[in-house]
């Protein structure tokens, strides 16, 4: 039996199939071990033939024609019912697997007898997501958030598949990949997260091209989210896991047409029509427990749109989207080998004062300032405002477009402001390690840059990590004054010179100098500075000796995401022959480009 089958649903992909297929073809699982089936879904472009001719040159690619079924979902089945491998990997005509893709998540499914298993999702339809935060060996839809990734681009146990007859939806049916994967993760009894490496390269295509992007009326829209909401109903019992499961649809597809920035866009009849829908769905399909687990914003949101207060709900995100978040670097050294960086993240309003809670009578009511004047947010209470708050720093690779996530030990506490006023923040020491950030690896040559995530009280938002405007407090300066280059454990060894030179004190000119640290064997250099537009902290890495000019270019360009998706574009466009000459720069700058 092969391992796994890769199953491409078609239909009018034309040049996008010679842009995928490299990515399927070469796997290092061994084209004798794994198969690519694609189901074309009688294409009207010439896809059938370039898909035949694929089939022509590689013993290892079969394709099927059938008649126009208008969506996915049959493409699917007939992929799964024709496969051969013990696994089955979606994947999408648009998109794209990393070269070792296949062989990490068999080995990882082999490992475990996973029944699904997600691998890390990186690319321009997929920022950073907390599921592939860590490698997960094996965990089930209770206690693991794998409710918030619903896309099928999965690898399934074909028999499980089969065991359960689980199907796609067949036919023009929105949402038909909630739909599935929920019914799986139910019935899944081992499930593995791979986070420790890239796996699936989700690309929004240039010319807006993807299925996902096409216009629904918000009728059939929530029509077809009730069948999710139905099926999760239908298998779990009422309680604490039906409202943890239900409760993402509410928070993510319910409320979104009335949440910033969409309700601020529509107007007139548009915005009532979508209001109505989503009220009727509210108040008939969830239970109450969905909303009150809800944090304190998000919950009255909830309210407000149950209670039928379209325009408090405009006031409402008129207001939200103002907030801002704030991060403070408290102190920032190098320790023990890796830098460790001390922050407390908060949020403030777009007044500038502090998103606050306020304590009356023994109870904490969200910010008033904030909702003043605000129908049906009179006293809203948060009574919980430490339970849903959680946060993190994240490191971006900007050559590879990877996110990763050092250890962290950022705790949600109130801190007192005066007057019975409170503000809800996060605080703690991140350890930036160079040696196993990248999924247990050194980081990789190229400009990393750092970033805050966090959610509170109802308030998610991503900042950069900027040094404050009175300079970093608490680092101890000199830090450049360490043991010489090459010497200490695991070959750690801080450059001289400037140093780091934390908090704008003498002799280091203002903030984070370019004294680099030498890690790993082989050695490479890792140099933190604030540095870009923003003044944002980043690590450059690099081989020693290497600080030529157009490496100092790539550095900049690579860590631009609008450079890299032009540059993308523009290299698929070339000749063949003039491609394959760019093949080796173009990897530089994005190693999964199919260029």
């Amino acid at each position: 039996m092969l391992k796994v089958s890769i199953v491409v649903p078609v239909y009018n992909a034309g040049r996008y199939i010679d842009i995928c297929a490299p990515s399927l073809l070469h796997q290092t699982l061994g084209a004798d071990a794994y198969e690519i089936i694609y189901v074309d879904d009688g294409s009207t472009d010439d896809s059938a033939q370039r898909l035949d001719a694929l089939a022509a040159q590689h013993a290892h690619v079969r394709v099927i024609h059938q008649e126009n079924s208008g969506w996915p979902g049959k493409p699917r089945n007939v992929g799964v019912r024709e496969a051969r491998g013990e696994y089955v990997q979606f994947v999408d005509q648009d998109d794209e697997l990393t070269p070792a893709a296949l062989e990490h998540l068999h080995r990882l499914a082999g490992r475990n007898g996973s029944d699904i298993v997600l691998g890390k999702v990186v690319g321009t339809m997929q920022g950073p997501s907390n599921v592939f935060k860590r490698t997960v060996e094996r965990c089930t839809v209770e206690d693991a958030p794998l409710i918030e990734s619903l896309t099928p681009h999965k690898m399934f146990r074909r028999d499980f598949l089969l065991a359960h007859d689980l199907r796609f939806p067949e036919g023009p049916v929105r949402l038909e990949d909630q739909l599935f994967m929920v019914q799986a993760y139910l019935r899944a009894k081992t499930v593995s997260i791979l986070g420790d490496h890239p796996c699936y390269v989700w690309k929004r295509r240039d010319d807006g091209g993807n299925t996902s992007s096409r216009g629904t009326a918000p009728e059939d829209y929530y029509g077809y989210l009730r069948t999710v909401v139905e099926a999760i109903k239908q298998d779990t019992r009422p309680g604490p896991l039906q409202d943890h499961l239900l409760r993402r649809s509410y928070r993510v597809e319910l409320l979104r047409p009335v949440g910033e920035p969409r309700v601020l866009k529509r107007t007139g009849k548009n915005l009532e029509r979508h209001f109505d829908v989503v009220r009727r769905m509210a108040l008939e399909a969830y239970p109450p427990g969905v909303r009150d687990g809800l944090p304190a914003l998000t919950r009255l949101r909830a309210h407000l749109l149950e209670e039928g207060h379209l325009d408090s709900l405009v006031e409402l995100a008129r207001r939200t989207q103002g907030i801002k978040p704030e991060v403070t670097v408290d102190d920032i050294r190098w320790r023990d080998g890796k830098l460790h960086v001390t922050t407390t993240i908060g949020m403030r309003r777009a007044d500038g004062g502090p998103l606050a809670l306020v304590e009356r009578y023994g109870r904490m009511l969200l910010d008033p300032d904030l909702l003043a004047g605000i129908k049906g947010a009179e006293g809203w209470e948060a009574p919980h405002p430490l339970g849903h708050a959680h946060g993190e720093l994240l490191v971006h690779d900007t050559a590879q477009d990877l996110w990763w996530y050092p250890d962290a030990d950022l705790t949600p506490r109130t801190q007192p402001l005066g007057g019975g006023r409170h503000r809800v923040v996060l605080t703690g020491e991140t350890a930036i390690d160079p040696l196993t950030l990248a999924g247990g690896r050194p980081m990789e040559p190229g400009t990393h840059v750092v970033w805050a995530s966090a959610q509170l009280l109802g308030v998610g938002r991503r900042a950069r990590v900027t040094r404050s405007e009175d300079g970093t407090r608490g680092a101890a300066p000199g830090l450049g004054t360490g043991p010489r280059p090459g010497s200490g454990p695991r070959g750690l060894g801080l450059g001289l010179g400037a140093g780091l030179g934390i908090g704008g004190g003498p002799g280091f000119g203002g903030g984070l100098g370019f004294g680099s640290v030498r890690v790993g064997t082989p050695p490479r250099l890792v140099i933190p500075a604030w540095g870009g537009p923003a003044g944002q902290l980043r690590l450059s890495v690099r081989s020693p000796g290497q600080d030529t000019l157009p490496h100092r270019i790539l550095l900049r360009t690579t860590s631009a995401p609008h450079i890299r998706r032009a540059a993308r574009t523009v290299l698929h466009r070339l000749p063949p022959d003039v491609r394959r000459r760019a093949k080796k720069l173009a990897r530089r700058a994005d190693p999964w480009s199919g260029a």
